[in-house]
């Protein structure tokens, strides 16, 4: 998978006996500034969540609880992740399909992303997804 359309970063992680901590800072060890933050939880069980791409926003997703699988794929490469650790974020490039799924009981699903809400920049149709970045099915 090409790093600019999804890889994992590693976010400090500090370790003190008091409980540990992780930081994400923009521009640091987040590649973009973060215009939005928002959150999933209480998924039934067997349900998924995304299923789009975004044409010009930039996502971390991390699993601040629990774990969950994402699956991405660039039109050429197809990768699944793993998510299961509070200090470990899934980039998301544009133009990137991703689909979560297989969230354990009580999991939250944090998303730093780098733009505001946009309904329009959003890709849902599988279908012109594929057509925009040059994949025949």
């Amino acid at each position: 998978m090409n790093p600019n359309k999804g890889r994992i970063i590693e976010l400090p992680k500090i370790v003190d006996p008091r409980g540990n901590l992780t930081v994400a800072e923009q521009m640091k060890n987040i590649p973009f500034n973060i215009e939005r933050v928002y959150w999933t939880y209480d998924i039934p069980g067997g349900e998924r969540r995304g299923g789009h791409a975004h044409r010009t926003c930039e996502e971390i997703i991390i699993a601040v609880s629990g774990s969950f699988d994402v699956e991405i794929f660039d039109g050429k490469d197809k990768q699944t992740y793993h998510l299961n650790h509070p200090y470990q974020g899934l980039y998301v490039g544009t133009d990137v399909w991703r689909t979560l799924e297989d969230f354990a009981s009580g999991s939250v699903c944090l998303v730093l992303a780098s733009e505001l809400f946009d309904e329009q920049e959003y890709i849902y149709d599988y279908d012109e997804f594929l057509e925009r970045v040059g994949c025949t099915k």
